[in-house]
């Protein structure tokens, strides 16, 4: 799971009208009309992936984000094992502030969060997704929350329906060869 903030634009003034042979052109003037945040839910061995789009970037939000993927998106699991960055939002004890204290258990029960390695590779996975997200429909101008989650659900339903996967080349004889001072001797 990782989260990206999202500026919300609008043209600062109104484009030339199109000329035939002519590409598009506009101001590089924008009118800000605010922030909004999508929380990325991405697992890479299945190939699936969900944006939920929030007003903001808070604890709350965070909790709901999780109750979504714990209730909507796997019902039936009894632990999920969630990869995320160490931002202080993003902690357990945020469903606390999300529900009542009976709730918070039930769901901090459902999450396995495990200790990554301030850069480990898990949560880059996330991160390519969200770059990939910006790259293919996110790189202009969103006017208002309602566009952004549109062309975000538009994103998710392409990439689940082709079941893209993230490429990882690094791989267990590289690491043997790169990181060879991390694994034991062993001696005849």
């Amino acid at each position: 799971m990782d989260a990206l903030p999202q500026q919300r634009l609008v043209n600062g003034r109104e484009p030339l009208p199109r000329e035939p042979g002519c590409p598009l052109r506009e101001d590089y003037e924008d009118e800000r009309k605010g922030v909004s945040n999508l929380f990325l839910l991405f697992a890479p061995l299945a190939g699936k992936r969900h944006v939920q789009v929030s007003e903001r970037r808070t604890k709350v939000d965070w909790a709901h984000a999780m109750r979504h993927l714990a209730d909507a998106l796997y019902p039936a699991a009894d632990v999920i094992v969630v990869v995320l960055d160490k931002l202080t939002p993003h902690r357990p004890a945020s469903c606390s502030e999300a529900c009542e204290p009976a709730e918070a258990q039930r769901r901090r029960a459902r999450f396995a969060f495990p200790s990554t390695p301030k850069h480990g590779s898990w949560l880059h996975m996330a991160e390519i997704e969200l770059r990939a997200l910006v790259r293919s429909c996110l790189n202009r101008r969103i006017p208002d929350q309602a566009t952004l989650h549109r062309e975000g659900q538009a994103w998710v339903e392409e990439r689940n329906q082709k079941a893209v996967r993230v490429a990882w080349r690094f791989t267990t004889a590289n690491a043997r060869m790169k990181l060879k001072h991390l694994y034991p001797k062993i001696h005849a």
